[in-house]
């Protein structure tokens, strides 16, 4: 009797594994969307400042809302498809535990579950492909909006320099 009950808690461990991986994947997804919103936030604060009087009289202001502008769409379909990958990795972990409680459900019970563990686990694989297919496409649009940022970072760097250099300019002058 030790011999089937080992090999049952062989095959319930397996799954286990991928759950592991899916748990690891969920908590790095939920931290990328907790980015993304707060991304939101910190953005929708600064284009509130840039609209003001205040704000508008700050270099490359308009620049800086129409990038903003860009970016929201952006951040909005991020946070979708983090969504998505989610849900797809809370499915794969339901299926993969599933799937091990069938192979151990079948191994004590001696009921024949056939394909049904094997089908979970295809399934549940597929999910957790489908997460991180998901992840690839956040982040394509995050590294889209990192570089636009930078080259606006770069251009307020440079129209800043200009400025320096032409006070520094006056002063030799002078």
């Amino acid at each position: 009797m030790a011999e089937p009950t080992l090999g049952a808690l062989t095959a319930m461990i397996t799954p286990a594994v991928l759950i592991s991986g899916a748990g690891t994947l969920l908590l790095s997804t939920s931290n990328r969307l907790g980015r993304s919103t707060d991304r939101v936030r910190v953005l929708t604060a600064r284009f509130k400042v840039l609209v003001g009087e205040e704000g508008q009289r700050e270099p490359l202001a308009r620049e800086e809302k129409q990038m903003i502008v860009r970016q929201l769409p952006r951040l909005s379909r991020r946070t979708r498809y983090l969504q998505r990958a989610m849900r797809a990795f809370y499915v794969a972990v339901a299926l993969l535990v599933g799937t091990s409680l069938l192979i151990g459900v079948g191994e004590l019970s001696g009921l024949a579950t056939r394909a049904a563990p094997v089908l979970l686990a295809l399934l549940g694989a597929g999910s957790l492909a489908y997460g991180a297919l998901l992840l690839s496409f956040e982040a394509t649009l995050s590294g889209i909006t990192t570089r636009e940022e930078m080259g606006f970072l770069v251009r307020l760097g440079e129209h800043y320099a200009t400025l320096y250099q032409d006070e520094t300019d006056r002063i030799r002058e002078e």
